[in-house]
């Protein structure tokens, strides 16, 4: 699969899912992500590129990240039980930390360590 590929080449990529996870768990790994390679990027398909957007809003009005680029895109993939491929939104959302990352997170409690 072409996508296990990209995670291995991306090692600052976070894949959200709307039902496997809480809000905060991706929240608090895209932090984890940004003090490891100063930046994270964020993709969802489907429903869950509402997730994308409210991680990246909590962390941009929270003072810990900017925006560097969004891209929109759609897949089509295939479903066993149609006879025809069907179309995904995608949302890719990178994000990088800011000047001010380090002192914030320095400030936060511990619990941002337990991923």
């Amino acid at each position: 699969m072409a996508v296990g590929v990209e995670e291995t080449q991306n090692k600052n990529r976070i894949q959200v899912s709307n039902t496997k996870r809480p809000l905060f768990f991706y929240v608090n790994l895209a932090k984890k992500y940004m003090q490891e390679h100063n930046e994270v990027e964020l993709s969802a398909l489907g429903m869950a590129i509402s997730t994308v957007v409210s991680v990246a809003e909590i962390l941009k009005n929270n003072g810990f990240a900017v925006e560097k680029k969004i891209t929109t895109s759609s897949l089509e993939i295939s479903d066993d039980s149609r006879d025809r491929p069907i179309q995904k939104a995608k949302i890719v959302v990178v994000l990088e930390k800011t000047a001010n990352f380090d002192a914030l997170m320095a400030a936060a409690p511990n619990e941002n360590q337990e991923i």
